[in-house]
């Protein structure tokens, strides 16, 4: 004599999720001024301390081309720009594999800077549109 067994128990069902009563404009805007008083509250309490940085990229101001912000900024963007050309290169889009190359080569040497603080690419900004100018230092 065979017993029905009902597979879906309390146990195997998922939890159902109370909905969250919906906000008011004013009760928005309260909790993002709450918010951005305790993010600057321990930002003050807790500053970054940017251990994988070389000091003398952090030594440079916020307004200067290289500033450790802005060269976040251009990997950001060539990070995007490197996940477009990955589905290129997936779709056998010609030139993507020398696009996907050139743009993770580019992120590398950016990120290389950060850490070192030497720069050894020929061209840089966030989309590498600016070429670099050799200056002696010292003459020999």
């Amino acid at each position: 004599m065979a017993r029905a067994v009902n597979i879906e128990s309390d146990k195997t069902l998922p939890k159902k999720r109370k909905t969250r009563k919906p906000m008011s404009a004013e009760q928005k805007k309260a909790a993002g001024e709450r918010l951005a008083i305790a993010r600057e509250k321990r930002l003050a309490a807790n500053p970054p301390e940017y251990k994988s940085i070389h000091p003398d990229v952090l030594a440079r101001g916020d307004e200067d081309a290289w500033s450790h912000i802005n060269v976040k900024k251009w990997i950001k963007t060539q990070k995007e720009l490197l996940s477009v050309a990955r589905s290129d290169l997936r779709r056998k889009v010609k030139g993507a594999e020398a696009q996907v190359s050139s743009i993770s080569g580019y992120i590398r040497n950016l990120e290389n800077y950060l850490r070192s603080g030497i720069y050894t690419d020929l061209f840089w900004g966030e989309q590498g549109q600016n070429r670099c100018k050799t200056v002696c230092l010292v003459m020999e």
